[in-house]
């Protein structure tokens, strides 16, 4: 357990006390999980746009004359395909295609690259890169105590995004853009976590707290509230995005999660290549499957998911939707093949309550 005073701060941490969030333990970072509430915050990102705190992410740099084969070793996607300010979500196989983490990966020239990783792997994921670095002609760099990071999300967040950053809106969905904000060499990226339109501002530390003022300043025009980790766990959860150590690790691989699309097996050999390709010919023997209440209550990780009497699976994600207004969660089951709509039942606290099979992701970005 972490102690209080071996916790982590964020650049932002006087801001988020100022504004009254509640802050809690977050795998070593002292960082809020709330401001107001959890539902008032996840519906302005789905109704206009909020702000979140994550410099608690890692970031990696990866340069010289082998970036690209060494980017091309350790994960599953195609990097080759990048152009100079485009970036990709991957994951990085194990030798027995695992998941040693999911990653964003931009290509900011054709021999550099900036990679953002989670907080909670931070270190084991630079160790690991470090290890296949070996024999290459490249050099990383742990950059996660120099940056922080502003996650700006929500239909209206294009609008605000270019107020502080003219001409930013114009970057193209997975793009990543190279700039200057408050003097500092920055990197604007246009992902998210949330399911929305949206972006990060990965800035220097000492410049953090300008940007997130600055958009506070001018995102009241916009609806434009401050989130915490709270929302951000419906927010993913909606979109079907994954949550490593809960939904994904070293022990299940991208086809088991539902993310085979990442797994690109017609570039050349990467980490973990052979056990995939193996596991796609084979077929999976679980699947993470998402599963809706049909009755109240609020579902939880752990719980446990059975088909006619018959357990499938535990969920390892699970939570109220506040845009549904009903339980929602995912797990994985030894039966790959349930279809949306099938019922099943959830062990809450030792009552079963009825919910049925959902196809992932709930929530889908309107068009």
């Amino acid at each position: 357990m972490t102690t209080a005073s071996a916790a982590r701060r964020t650049p932002l941490y006087e801001l988020h006390k100022e504004a009254g969030g509640k802050i809690v333990d977050f795998h070593g970072w002292e960082l809020p999980v709330q401001y107001s509430s959890i539902v008032k915050e996840h519906q302005a990102v789905r109704t206009a746009c909020g702000i979140f705190d994550v410099s608690h992410m890692g970031q990696v740099t990866v340069s010289g004359p082998q970036a690209l084969e060494f980017v091309q070793k350790i994960n599953s996607n195609d990097a080759e395909r990048l152009k100079p300010g485009d970036a990709m979500y991957s994951h990085m196989p194990n030798e027995r295609g695992g998941i040693v983490d999911d990653i964003i990966v931009s290509r900011l020239a054709a021999d550099r690259f900036f990679i953002v990783v989670n907080a909670a792997t931070r270190e084991k994921d630079f160790a690991w890169m470090t290890l296949q670095a070996k024999g290459l002609d490249v050099r990383l760099a742990d950059r996660g105590d120099d940056y922080g990071m502003v996650a700006l999300q929500g239909p209206r967040a294009a609008e605000l995004m270019d107020v502080i950053a003219p001409g930013s809106a114009k970057l193209k969905r997975f793009g990543a853009l190279e700039l200057e904000l408050f003097g500092e060499p920055s990197l604007i990226t246009r992902t998210g976590y949330t399911g929305e339109d949206g972006c990060e501002f990965i800035v220097p530390t000492a410049v953090t707290p300008l940007v997130w003022q600055a958009l506070m300043a001018k995102g009241s025009a916009f609806g434009l509230l401050p989130c915490g980790l709270g929302a951000r766990d419906t927010l993913r959860l909606e979109a079907g995005y994954l949550l490593y150590g809960s939904d994904i690790d070293d022990e299940h691989s991208p086809f088991e999660a539902g993310y085979g699309w990442v797994v690109k097996l017609t570039k050349k050999d990467f980490i973990g290549k052979k056990w995939l390709e193996a596991q796609k010919d084979s077929g999976i023997r679980r699947r993470l499957t998402g599963i809706r209440m049909l009755e109240g209550g609020v579902p939880r990780a752990g719980m446990a998911v059975t088909l006619d009497g018959r357990r499938l699976g535990t969920l390892s994600s699970a939570s109220f939707s506040p845009t549904f207004r009903i339980g929602i969660g995912m797990g994985y089951f030894d039966r790959t093949d349930l279809a949306a709509g099938t019922r099943v039942a959830l062990d809450m606290h030792g009552r079963t309550v009825a919910a049925e099979v959902a196809a992932l992701p709930f929530y889908r970005l309107p068009k």
